[in-house]
């Protein structure tokens, strides 16, 4: 019997389902990476998003580092980011640092993200290029996926980072084409993402291209599946689904909670349509578990 997407009404939406309560990361390996990277003035994302699912992640040697700053030049209605004007400041130092906390966690997977930085004429292509460059230099057996900005469509910029070669390249379409404006900047755009997506797997075909979805935006299932096969006529190998939570009450609204069973249906859908890995939960995050995808291509083998 199909999944039927049930639907909860905002006066439903007090209390958050218990499934959305995350353990508090904890132990010997955490607190021990933690002094370690306070010692070098490292920070990963996972703890500045106070990711719930930063025990899980660094238990297996993967991590979230975000470069080109704290502050974007866009300002998408679901981020918590703040916004404004970084005037080009960039910090040349960050390919050294990305490569020291691949040492000091002795990472597996590296996932690198960044905001957005419409400020630089590149759009801070080069700097992820040359973040994955160090890497590769310094710790060739360490595999890295790249969280990126769209470059305003820029294919001089795109080309620039997939020359540095990633194991992944991920920009998330986020939402649904009905939800992309308010949800998304204005400069953002659905079409603009799947753009980027195609270039990148039609131009690079060894690199592997990723995608996210929230879900509790007021989409419908209909919607999701439109969303789905345009990426995966994108070239779009990977796709992830997550419960959207709202930062604080500045942000859009959280439109209803998706039940367990409905997650499992999405994850169902896409591997009908024909993705290669599908990542499906309420606490699911794009970089959530990345390297499960390295784990699937060996096990393949």
């Amino acid at each position: 019997m199909e999944t039927v997407f049930t639907k909860y009404g905002t006066k439903n939406l007090k209390n958050k389902p218990k499934y959305l309560k995350a353990k508090i990361p904890k132990g010997s390996n955490y607190n021990s990476i933690k002094k370690s990277l306070r010692e070098k003035n490292l920070y990963t994302v996972c703890e500045e998003a106070k990711c719930p699912n930063l025990g899980e992640c660094w238990d297996q040697k993967t991590a979230t580092m975000m470069i080109l700053g704290d502050t974007c030049t866009r300002a998408c209605k679901f981020c918590h980011v703040k916004t404004g004007n970084p005037k080009g400041l960039l910090d040349k130092d960050e390919p050294r640092k990305a490569s020291e906390m691949v040492r000091l966690m002795s990472l597996k997977y590296l996932v690198v993200t960044s905001v957005d930085r419409d400020d630089l004429e590149d759009f801070g292509a080069g700097h992820f290029a040359a973040v994955v460059n160090q890497i590769g230099s310094d710790h060739p057996d360490v595999k890295v996926e790249v969280l990126i900005p769209d470059f305003n469509g820029d294919t001089e910029a795109m080309a620039t980072l997939a020359n540095s070669n990633p194991f992944v390249i991920a920009q998330n379409l986020e939402t649904v084409k009905r939800l992309t404006h308010p949800v998304r900047d204005r400069r953002a755009g659905y079409e603009k993402t799947l753009d980027a997506l195609k270039y990148y797997h039609d131009f690079y075909p060894q690199i592997v291209t990723k995608s996210s979805l929230m879900v509790g935006l007021g989409e419908t299932k209909e919607e999701l599946v439109e969303a789905m096969q345009d990426l995966k006529n994108a070239g779009v190998s990977i796709i992830t689904f997550g419960q959207y939570l709202r930062p604080t009450l500045a942000h859009l609204e959280v439109q209803r909670y998706y039940e367990l069973s409905e997650f499992d249906h999405l994850k169902k859908i896409a591997y009908d349509i024909g993705f290669e890995y599908v990542a499906s939960g309420p606490m699911v995050r794009s970089s959530y578990k990345a390297a499960d995808y390295l784990n699937f291509i060996e096990n393949k083998k």
